[in-house]
């Protein structure tokens, strides 16, 4: 099958929708597919074989962030081409709402399209202003895929329709093997109590909705009661910011990673003895909790709906209430004590995981393809041409 998949943010940026556009796609591949990819990029940044620049993104509010998105006449141009010269059995599109390339492909491209639908929020009045622009581009997805049930609320509420309950994948046994990051011993089955532990994060630091300011806090206190503590941190940001906001006699015990590589952040999720995950709100799935259950991870999360059901309320991994930072630092402190407690959540998470696994995922996606696609195939829509 010849598939074409639109991702919406750029690729260059970390994101859990564009892990989970590259992950599908080489899953795809894997399994005998021609697969292309477009995507924002800019034109000289690296991309892999399968994928195409839609030119570059630039940043735009968008559900409680700031996403990195491409729209105009460049961009409806390159998807235009890629469309035509595609010659595509099935056409992806991904957050198909959202004002990006999504968008985009759906007003250029007529046949069997299929829409995956990522984003959770209690409202947006961008959404209901845009409704009635959205739904001539959104009547032409013949399948619709929602990444959990938060997901699939949202488009059910805001825009109409339903969808097929597919969740986000994970390639599982890329994450279930690896040695700590240097200067890191790796999980220990023992009690820390004052002597030592880890804990760690992964995510935009400068992206408030994370909640890193959350276990900041909840450090501030574990970190004066357990003088061997230390906290990891990984993900896009300004170290010098998050190290300014933690009381100078602790800083020395927060490591700063930024931005890592893929193989670091696996080494990262095996470096903690907790793996903290202290999101504010406007999460539809969390695919941070399904690396870190890969990576066999004790796991400590808010308890926003989409964490829960990842975790299977509690039993892959501990929750606390969302925001409450000295819960978080009790919680988190009952964990360090508890290494009988940690070893049955590494293990519950490592059973539990295994329903997102991509091998997993991709079939019940090309079960959809299989629904929408027919004689007809992915054309160039004559409207406005």
């Amino acid at each position: 099958m010849r598939i074409g998949i639109v991702c919406p943010y750029t690729w260059n940026v970390p994101g859990g929708v564009q892990q989970h556009v590259r992950d599908l796609a080489e899953a795809l591949l894997a399994s005998g597919h021609e697969v292309s990819v477009i995507t924002p990029s800019d034109d000289d940044a690296p991309l892999p074989y399968y994928a195409v620049s839609a030119g570059r993104a630039v940043p735009v509010p968008y559900n409680g962030s700031v996403a990195r998105l491409s729209f105009g006449f460049l961009s409806a141009g390159r998807v235009r081409r890629w469309i035509r010269e595609g010659d595509f059995d099935v056409l992806h599109v991904h957050e198909p709402a959202a004002p990006s390339l999504g968008l985009l492909a759906c007003w250029a491209a007529d046949g069997p399209i299929v829409g995956t639908f990522h984003a959770s929020y209690e409202r947006s009045r961008m959404v209901s202003v845009t409704a009635p622009i959205l739904q001539s581009a959104l009547e032409k997805i013949t399948g619709r895929i929602a990444v959990s049930e938060a997901a699939r609320n949202t488009l059910v509420e805001h825009l109409g329709g339903d969808a097929v309950l597919i969740p986000n994948g994970v390639a599982v046994e890329r994450y279930a093997m690896a040695d700590p990051l240097p200067g890191w011993s790796g999980r220990t089955e023992r009690a820390y109590g004052p002597e030592g532990g880890a804990l760690g994060f992964l995510g935009r630091m400068d992206e408030p909705r994370k909640g890193l300011q959350v276990l900041l806090r909840a450090f501030e206190t574990l970190g004066r009661e357990r003088p061997g503590l230390r906290l990891l941190l990984a993900g896009p940001g300004d170290a010098d910011d998050v190290v300014a906001k933690v009381s100078p006699e602790l800083r020395d015990r927060v490591v700063v990673l930024g931005l890592i590589s893929e193989e670091d952040k696996i080494r990262a999720y095996h470096s903690v003895d907790v793996f903290v995950a202290p999101n504010l709100g406007g999460e539809s799935f969390g695919i941070v909790l399904t690396e870190a259950m890969s990576a066999g991870a004790p796991i400590l999360a808010s308890d926003i709906e989409a964490f829960r059901r990842v975790l299977l309320d509690g039993r892959a991994g501990a929750v606390f209430p969302v925001g409450d930072a000295a819960a978080l630092a009790q919680a988190a402190g009952e964990l360090l004590d508890d290494p009988s407690r940690r070893k049955q959540l590494s293990a519950e998470a490592r059973t539990a995981v295994r329903a997102y696994d991509w091998s997993t995922v991709a079939r019940d996606v090309l079960r959809v393809y299989e629904t929408v696609v027919g004689s007809d195939r992915v054309v160039e829509s004559g409207v406005g041409a």
